[in-house]
């Protein structure tokens, strides 16, 4: 039974797979790395972008969000199914100016384009599928220490990620303080909530009840478990925009002359439906699983004496932000990272309607902030 009617019950995985068009995705082969775990990932390769010229001292990373990529600017083309998704933020004489700066963006450890993950093949020849190990956000941040090393790139001028791109960034300033210069913390938080942990723990029940999921081994079947990513991905949609905007945006209004009752469907619910088999066509449900347990495995303070203790490690100059209707990560967690970080100014408030996609939607404030960090001076 297809849930979603806009999505092919037949489609496997969205991931990127070797032998598709790379598009603009560079690679680097970071050997094996071992885990938090102590297992080890042989073999681990990352796939990622760059804009602008290295001079040694100028890279800025760029970290992605759970169901983003290395693609942060740029159309969609063969290899990349979307287009970016910071667009009008890096770019020429753009608030991350590509002309001064040199900017790197990563496919995440676990993710599904291009950078080892489920969907790649494991050292049998098969895809790694249910049985890529656990991950944890500081796995994920070791390998992108691997990749810096890799482009000859000590310290890092910047480092900017929202969400759980956020997660990473204060990882890399703590573990290695010494390597970030300057540090834009955007929606996020220090650990992980409870009430985040079960949202996303929820959407991973929703995938691994598809009876396509198949243990996580579907690549080689006929379908993949595509509703029960959907279903997650739904789940995770309405988590990231605020009420008001549901509320002012759709109501009750039904979708076009269809009727409630026989069949019919409310706009929000056309609306859930469309982003659902928007997401299903270029990610992966093993992948989804994988990053969102890293992220319920977010805690800085975790065998670093507590929270606070390991904020108080970030030496990176540090501008804090949070979007004003954000229910998925309140302003509390921001307020609690910019007083516990030393050398970060007073929380920075992001106005919008969108809640939680407020940090992708709101280029113009968060350019502004962006700018404001990159060229003031020391």
């Amino acid at each position: 039974m297809t849930i979603n009617p806009g999505t092919d019950p037949t489609l496997v995985t969205g991931a990127w797979r070797e032998g598709n068009p790379r598009g603009s995705r560079q690679f680097v082969d970071i050997g094996d790395l071992a885990l938090e775990s102590g297992a080890v990932v042989p073999g681990v390769r990352l796939a990622f972008e760059t804009w602008g010229k290295f001079d040694g001292s100028n890279a800025v990373l760029i970290l992605h969000a759970l169901t983003a990529d290395s693609h942060v600017v740029g159309p969609a083309a063969e290899g990349h199914v979307s287009g970016g998704w910071w667009e009008g933020l890096v770019g020429p004489g753009k608030a991350i100016d590509t002309n001064r700066l040199f900017v790197v963006a990563a496919n995440i450890l676990g993710g599904c384009q291009g950078s080892t993950g489920p969907a790649s093949f494991a050292p049998d020849g098969e895809p790694w599928g249910g049985s890529f190990p656990y991950v944890t956000v500081r796995d994920q941040v070791r390998a992108e220490g691997a990749l810096a090393d890799s482009l000859g790139i000590d310290r890092w001028y910047g480092v900017i990620g929202g969400s759980a791109g956020g997660m990473r960034g204060l990882e890399w300033a703590i573990e290695w303080p010494a390597r970030v210069e300057r540090l834009f913390l955007l929606a996020t938080t220090a650990a992980t909530s409870t009430e985040q942990i079960a949202l996303s723990a929820t959407q991973v029940d929703a995938i691994r009840a598809d009876p396509n999921f198949a243990g996580g081994d579907y690549y080689n079947g006929p379908a993949g478990p595509s509703n029960g990513l959907d279903l997650a991905l739904r789940i995770a949609h309405i988590s990231y925009r605020s009420e008001l905007e549901l509320a002012e945006r759709f109501g009750r209004s039904v979708q076009g002359d269809e009727a409630i009752g026989k069949g019919g469907r409310f706009a929000v619910e056309s609306y859930l439906q469309h982003h659902g088999a928007k997401l299903v066509n270029r990610f992966d449900a093993n992948s989804y699983i994988v990053l969102s347990e890293a992220m319920n495995s977010h805690d800085v303070g975790r065998g670093r004496g507590g929270i606070e203790a390991a904020l108080a490690r970030v030496t990176a100059e540090t501008l804090v932000a949070g979007i004003d209707s954000d229910r998925l990560y309140p302003l509390s967690q921001q307020q609690r990272l910019a007083d516990g970080i030393l050398t970060s100014g007073p929380l920075e408030i992001v106005k919008s309607r969108y809640g939680h996609d407020g940090f992708l939607i709101e280029t113009e404030q968060v350019g502004e902030l962006a700018r404001k960090l990159l060229t003031q001076q020391q």
